[in-house]
């Protein structure tokens, strides 16, 4: 599969949402989905990079299929609520620029590359 665009990620679901899914749940449950699924990749990654270990049937559980699926929910979100994501990131991404251009930069914790402890 070649790469997508936003845009088309966003018209993609909408399609697969209208022809396989029948409707989107409302905003709400859709929240409630997304909430769960980015659960389901905190788990995913305290167990991968953190210090607990997997149980059982978790091991079968992927990063990348994880974040898919947080992914498809937002963007179902974005879909539903009228939000072209292309522009809003773009928008963002000028903004956090503009703010944070020497913030970053001048912090000295970010300098050290020792890892911090508590």
């Amino acid at each position: 599969m070649a790469d997508i665009t936003i845009r088309e990620a966003q018209d993609t679901i909408d399609r697969w949402i209208k022809d396989i899914g029948v409707r989107y749940f409302s905003e709400l449950t859709n929240l409630a989905q997304l909430v769960e699924e980015v659960g389901e990749l905190s788990r995913i990654m305290s167990r991968t990079y953190g210090d607990q270990s997997f149980k059982g049937l978790e091991k079968d559980q992927t990063l990348s299929d994880e974040l898919a699926d947080v992914l498809f929910v937002l963007i179902c979100i974005a879909n539903q609520t009228g939000v072209d994501l292309s522009v809003a990131l773009k928008e963002n991404l000028i903004k956090k620029t503009q703010r944070d251009k020497d913030r970053h930069r001048d912090n000295p914790k970010l300098k050290s590359t020792e890892k911090r402890g508590l």
